[in-house]
C-alpha cells in the first residue's frame, strides 16, 4: 500500500485522522507515517476523558475501532490506556481485509494529546485539531494550556462543527485559525466566518468553484473533508481550493 499522488500545485493536503489510509485512523503510526511524508498538516480528534485527560479518537466510543464499546467521556484515562485498536487501515476496510492480531504491535493503543502534538512537532507538521463534542470553557481552555506548554500552539489549527468551541477558542486566541467545519455552505456559514473571522472546512462534495471563490472574495481560506478520489480532487485543485484533506492522497 502507498499514497496515492495528485498534481496538487497551490494547494495543501492534509492527512486525515493520521495517514489512515495505510495505517489504523488516529494512531501513532498513522501520525507517523504522515509526518514521514509530503503532508502539509495532519488532523486528527480530540475528546475528553471522565478524569479529563485529553485523548485522540473520532467517535463517542471505542467499538468500531477496537472491537470493544466503552464510551470515551465515561471512562477513566488509565482503563482507555488498555484498550488496543484494530490493525486495520482505511484501505484494508475498504478492501475486505479481516482483522489481524492486535498484540502484535504495542503502540496501537488510544493517543492521548501529548503523543499527538509531539509526533506532529518533531516531524513539523501543522496540526489540524478537531474538538468533536461541544467543549466547556474550562476544557478548552486547559486545551490551550497544554499545547502551550508542549511549546506548539503556533502551528495548530482548530476545527469544529459545534460553533460555541470555535466562539470560545477565538475569546481566548485572537490571532489563531479557526476553520468553521460544516456539511452545506449558505450566506449564514460565510457571516459568521466573517464576523468571527474563521475560515472554512467544508464537505467535499459540498464545494464549488463559486463557494471557493466567495470565501476567498470574504478574505477567508478553504479546506474541504475527506476527498479520496485523484480526479475529485483535482478539480478541487483546479478551483482553487487552498487544503484538501484526504485518507491516502498526496
Amino acid at each position: 500500500m502507498n499514497t496515492i499522488k495528485i498534481e496538487k500545485k497551490q494547494t495543501e493536503m492534509i492527512a486525515h485522522r493520521g495517514l489512515s489510509g495505510l495505517e489504523p485512523e488516529n494512531s501513532i503510526p498513522a501520525f507517523i507515517a504522515a509526518g514521514n511524508r509530503s503532508y502539509y498538516g495532519v488532523e486528527t480528534d480530540v475528546y475528553v476523558t471522565k478524569d479529563g485527560k485529553f485523548v485522540v479518537i473520532h467517535d463517542d466510543d471505542t467499538e468500531r475501532v477496537a472491537g470493544e464499546y466503552t464510551v470515551i467521556e465515561e471512562t477513566l484515562y488509565e482503563n482507555l490506556k488498555k484498550i488496543r485498536l484494530n490493525d486495520l487501515s482505511r484501505l484494508e476496510i475498504l478492501a475486505g481485509v479481516e482483522k489481524v492480531d492486535l498484540k502484535e504491535r504495542r503502540e496501537l493503543v488510544i493517543p492521548d494529546l501529548k503523543d499527538y502534538i509531539n509526533i506532529c512537532k518533531k516531524y513539523e507538521k501543522v496540526c489540524i485539531l478537531e474538538l468533536k463534542n461541544q467543549f466547556t470553557p474550562k476544557d478548552i481552555s486547559r486545551l490551550v494550556e497544554e499545547i502551550k506548554e508542549l511549546g506548539y500552539l503556533e502551528q495548530v489549527t482548530f476545527i469544529s462543527f459545534q460553533l460555541p468551541n470555535l466562539i470560545e477558542l477565538r475569546k481566548l486566541l485572537p490571532e489563531q485559525t479557526l476553520q468553521y467545519l460544516v456539511n452545506e455552505f449558505d450566506k449564514e456559514v460565510l457571516e459568521t466566518m466573517v464576523k468571527y473571522r474563521f475560515d472554512l472546512d467544508i464537505r467535499h462534495t459540498a464545494l464549488t468553484a463559486e463557494i471557493i471563490a466567495a470565501v476567498h472574495e470574504a478574505g477567508r481560506i478553504v479546506n474541504c473533508w475527506t476527498c479520496d478520489s485523484k480526479e475529485e480532487a483535482e478539480q478541487l485543485v483546479s478551483w482553487g481550493v487552498d487544503f484538501i484533506t484526504s485518507n491516502y492522497l498526496e
